[in-house]
């Protein structure tokens, strides 16, 4: 018996729900975003830091962009405020990332 079969059993009328990642490509030709994605680098406690601002999608999606971004660069980072804070100087690696994904990124700092 997998999770799932233990989870129907204690919750017989819960409808599982899944929250799509195709919510984050661009649809045909119109980017998700009008404004692009700031990507910027700084100083926070001696470390370096990448913060990514400016997401106009929800914060579930900002959550699997992140999730998905940290995974990439195997770095570890959180979302608080409607930013991410990663680990690390990656601005380069991430706007390519972002790039690949149909986001347009902007580059602030150094």
């Amino acid at each position: 018996m997998d999770l799932q079969d233990q989870l129907k059993n204690l919750f017989p009328d819960h409808e599982a729900s899944e929250v799509s990642t195709d919510s984050l490509k661009p649809k045909g030709d119109v980017p998700l975003q009008q404004e692009p994605l700031v990507c910027k680098y700084e100083k926070r406690k001696g470390k370096a830091t990448t913060l990514i601002e400016g997401f106009m999608g929800t914060e579930a999606e900002f959550k699997i962009l992140a999730k998905k971004l940290k995974k990439e660069l195997n770095v570890g980072g959180s979302v608080k405020n409607g930013s991410l804070i990663m680990q690390g100087d990656f601005r380069d690696k991430i706007m390519q990332l972002l790039v690949s994904m149909g986001f347009k990124v902007k580059r602030v700092g150094g």
